[in-house]
């Protein structure tokens, strides 16, 4: 018999919710970060580097390496491992630096 770690840990988190990734409809669980709901998902890189537009996603999941920015609500440069997500959310892949209107 297979066991989640919601079921391992006993938590009883409250109904899911969707949020959008890239206009897609997610479902994510109360108390998941951006990282982990679209890890749940499948969805394993929100963000293209700068110079050679390479796929990233989570690397440390602490908030120490940057790798997993994401565009959270409009608003570029979120750390994905750290930003809570909330029903609603519209979170977009982050192409190169996230500043491409201030013509960084």
């Amino acid at each position: 018999m297979a066991r989640t770690p919601t079921d391992l840990v006993g938590a009883q988190p409250g109904p899911p919710f969707e949020f959008t990734f890239d206009g897609r409809p997610i479902t994510a669980l109360p108390g998941q970060s951006v990282a982990v709901a679209l890890w749940a998902a499948g969805v394993l890189a929100w963000r293209t580097t700068r110079r050679d537009g390479r796929p990233r996603g989570v690397f440390c999941g602490i908030g120490q390496c940057h790798d997993c920015l994401a565009t959270v609500n409009g608003q570029p440069n979120r750390r994905a491992c750290l930003v809570p997500v909330r029903p609603g959310d519209a979170i977009t892949t982050q192409e190169g630096h996230g500043h491409d209107n201030l013509g960084v």
